[in-house]
């Protein structure tokens, strides 16, 4: 049976599991593409480090000319994180002729589009499955299942480490700090989580979902994020004694031919499929004009389902390498929507208010949400601790510019403070 070589960038936690896979399904691999599938080669920062799977005889060094070199490897295998060298390592191997696989969705959303045509200038594959949702293969399933169906939608929780800390937060009753303690010792955090927390992780996964959902490139600078570090234990009690669940939801969504895109807190009812989805897990839920709405839940992170989801694009690449149909885009599908203007993105809204006990501050409340054509949903005094009232307002349903009206105009008041503001899904 021919053999294809197999290089690996990174043999970290993700590198360990492909390994693992590979090591252990070897013989069903073989029988689904027809080749062996055999690493040949691996690069790492550090060689000396101690690794959790036995590789004999295989080569690791710290040189990618080696990698580049190596004409045993045809496919390589990026798990090695960060942009920088990750872009000009995946460019040397396209360049030479290697078809390449990551995991990186930090340089997919922002240096995709040009490795994307560096592939095709060189026909090689180039895919990504693993770098949304970890061990979901959402990105694949719109392209193949949702191919003759138009897309209106796609949202969901997609990142596992702040959907961790909500859970502590919402189940165990601790504080944020606590919950981020714990996500940390259990690895699923960083030591530095800013991308996690400040919502940019989960802002990179929504730049690709919508490249495939709706076929549109964006950048960062398009999309509205918010994190979760901010997230008050009165707001998660607040919210679920109102029957919902704050979830951090990155969200794309059709309006009217043009897109909205947004990652930030978001409070779910508690009927939602979406506040069941519990710590490291993710789901992503497609709306489709023919299908209606699809969810696809798994976990979002760790060594082995990533790693399965790595697998299933060496499969992919292996199976095109066999029947010589290399060079084709992951995802095709390419059109010039453009973003939804502010008027046009409308939701339901949750403010904590701070209101001084005096009266008259609900009379101006009610006026300024007049004066911007919005009604309450919902309004509640909360606590009284003498000075300040505390109070929750929810909204009807209402549009991003009624939105900014209504936040600067009570910050204009000196007796009324907006604590938190968040959506309602």
């Amino acid at each position: 049976m021919r053999q294809i070589g197999i290089g690996l960038l990174g043999l970290g936690t993700v590198g360990s599991g492909v390994v693992r896979l590979l090591q252990d399904n070897k013989d069903k691999i073989s029988a689904i593409t027809g080749r062996e599938l055999v690493i040949k080669r691996v690069v790492v920062h550090d060689p000396t480090k101690k690794r959790t799977v036995e590789l004999p005889d295989i080569p690791v060094t710290t040189d990618i000319a080696d990698m580049v070199q190596d004409a045993a490897v045809q496919i390589v295998v990026e798990v090695m994180g960060t942009i920088d060298p990750a872009e000009s390592y995946i460019e040397q191997l396209l360049r030479a002729g290697k078809h390449v696989v990551t995991a990186n969705k930090d340089l997919i959303a922002q240096k995709g589009a040009r490795l994307v045509d560096i592939a095709q200038q060189k026909q090689r594959d180039l895919m990504y499955e693993a770098s949304v949702a970890g061990g979901i293969p959402i990105l694949r399933t719109i392209v193949n299942s949702f191919a003759a169906d138009q897309i209106l939608e796609v949202s969901g929780i997609v990142n596992g480490t702040t959907n961790y800390i909500l859970t502590q937060m919402n189940q165990k009753k601790v504080s944020y700090a606590a919950a981020l303690k714990s996500a940390q010792e259990l690895g699923f955090a960083e030591s530095d989580p800013t991308n996690d927390v400040a919502g940019i992780d989960a802002a990179y996964k929504m730049i690709i979902l919508t490249q495939f959902a709706f076929g549109m490139n964006l950048t960062l600078a398009d999309i509205a994020v918010e994190g979760i570090d901010k997230i008050r234990s009165e707001d998660i009690a607040q919210a679920q004694s109102l029957g919902y669940t704050i979830k951090l939801i990155g969200a794309a969504k059709q309006i009217d031919g043009e897109i909205n895109v947004s990652v930030g807190p978001v409070l779910v009812p508690n009927e939602n499929p979406l506040a069941a989805v519990q710590n490291e897990n993710n789901a992503v839920v497609v709306k489709g004009a023919a299908v209606g709405e699809t969810m696809f839940y798994g976990p979002g992170a760790g060594e082995l389902p990533t790693a399965n989801s790595v697998l299933s694009d060496i499969i992919s690449v292996t199976k095109d390498i066999g029947i010589g149909i290399t060079g084709n885009t992951f995802n095709t599908y390419r059109q010039g929507a453009a973003l939804a203007p502010a008027d046009a993105v409308k939701s339901a809204y949750y403010f904590a208010l701070e209101m001084r006990d005096i009266p008259g501050q609900m009379l101006m409340l009610t006026k300024i949400m007049s004066e911007v054509k919005a009604s309450f949903k919902q309004l509640s005094q909360t606590s009284n601790d003498g000075d300040f009232a505390h109070v929750i307002m929810i909204t009807h349903e209402i549009n991003l510019a009624q939105l900014k009206k209504i936040t600067t105009a009570i910050a204009k008041l000196e007796s009324i403070n907006v604590i938190s503001t968040y959506k309602v899904l």
